[in-house]
């Protein structure tokens, strides 16, 4: 009986290690996808910054691209941190299982000694013979037999767990000698990622003072873009309210059709696609000047940094209601989608034409670069007249 118990709780321990086995797998496979995600973003983010630092002159797109860059950097540090917690956790459970197959395996030892010496004890001289014809009975003189052979048939399985005991903590020693092995490749790695995260932050140290040194010129800069990004807004708002005022005076079939459009854009909330790679480089709403103090910045869009010669792209299906050239902004498209409006500001080519029809992907222009090198999307989410907050619109980067 004791033998029996023993069996099942090992059977229970080596079906708790695969389901423990296959959970960690798991966990392990999302982090190593997070992690290749994080390498493709740093490869993107070096690409960016490698273009704004070839330039003389310091410019926030190049702090913006550092500071991505670190973000970035840190997020990799962070999977391989958790990589390193998954394995320190297997390697727990890995050890508590060694040390139960351990006990296990001493006990059926054990038991398994006490058989054998049973066994030699009843073989001795005629001790079987007689233990067998001192039967009272015939019926009596048959379970006696077959206590005997049930016996030597529960030794002998006695001795195959005690070898398939031995084998699955052989298994489990190779599968710790692994994971420790992982463990030390992720250490030095992450001891290699958070230097290269130490010369970062030095790099934006520096550029942070270089940057404070230059600010009648950052004054300058931002009082030319305001006042684009104003002239901006008053065209824009005089396309949407002829807009919205074409749509009151439309006839019922077309307002039936610009509200399914609208509804469509609607239910497609965190889910739309993204009008061009890259990174935000600023958020919408109210938000500090990174270098300027008390100088707090208005956005009705968001500021998307990414590479030179990027295409820019419909985020949903509609029509060009504007194309304009705002100096200091490059060229500007309004595309409506029934009562919804996308503005895309910033392109240095523009491929279609106002009261074209617009597919969802389809390619609008090429993003302007400046002359420090900093190539950047101002993209623009409005219902009517209302701005909306893109990033909670756009499906996660």
């Amino acid at each position: 009986m004791c033998g029996s118990k023993s069996i099942s709780g090992i059977l229970l321990l080596l079906v708790l290690l695969f389901s423990s086995h296959l959970h960690a797998q798991k966990t392990k496979t999302q982090l190593q996808k997070e992690k290749q995600e994080n390498l493709k973003k740093i490869r993107e983010a070096e690409k960016i910054l490698a273009e704004t630092q070839g330039k003389r002159r310091n410019t926030l797109g190049q702090l913006s691209a550092l500071n991505q860059r670190i973000k970035t950097q840190e997020a990799l540090i962070s999977s391989i941190r958790k990589e390193i917690g998954l394995l320190n956790e297997e390697i727990g459970e890995n050890n508590n299982i060694i040390e139960a197959l351990g006990e296990d395996l001493d006990q059926l030892k054990e038991e398994y000694a006490s058989m054998v010496y049973a066994a030699y004890k009843a073989s001795r001289g005629s001790d079987r013979l007689t233990f067998l014809f001192s039967a009272a009975s015939f019926n009596q003189f048959l379970m006696r037999l077959q206590y005997m052979q049930q016996y030597g048939e529960t030794r002998k399985k006695q001795a195959e767990q005690i070898e398939k005991v031995q084998d699955a903590l052989s298994g489990q020693i190779t599968i710790i000698q692994s994971r420790m092995s992982e463990k030390s490749i992720l250490l030095a790695e992450q001891l290699k990622e958070g230097k290269s995260l130490s010369k970062l932050k030095n790099s934006q140290t520096r550029l942070v003072a270089s940057l404070r040194k230059e600010e009648a010129s950052l004054r300058k800069d931002l009082e030319e873009r305001r006042t684009a990004v104003a002239r901006l807004e008053n065209y824009i708002n005089d396309i949407i309210r002829e807009e919205m005022e074409k749509a009151r005076l439309a006839e019922k079939r077309a307002s039936d059709a610009s509200l399914e459009l609208s509804n469509n854009f609607a239910e497609n909330k965190s889910k739309l696609p993204w009008p061009v790679k890259g990174f935000v480089a600023q958020k919408f709403g109210r938000q500090n000047h990174p270098i300027l103090k008390r100088i707090v910045l208005e956005n009705t869009g968001i500021q998307i940094q990414t590479s030179q010669g990027e295409k820019v792209k419909s985020i949903f299906e509609g029509e060009v209601s504007m194309v304009a050239f705002v100096k200091y902004l490059g060229n500007t498209l309004l595309i409506s989608h029934g009562d919804y409006f996308t503005v895309y500001a910033g392109l240095k080519d523009v491929f279609v034409k106002k009261g074209q029809k617009i597919t969802t992907g389809q390619e609008l222009g090429t993003v302007l670069t400046n002359k420090e090198g900093v190539s950047e999307l101002k993209f623009e989410i409005r219902k009517n007249d209302k701005p909306l907050d893109p990033q909670l619109w756009l499906s996660r980067n």
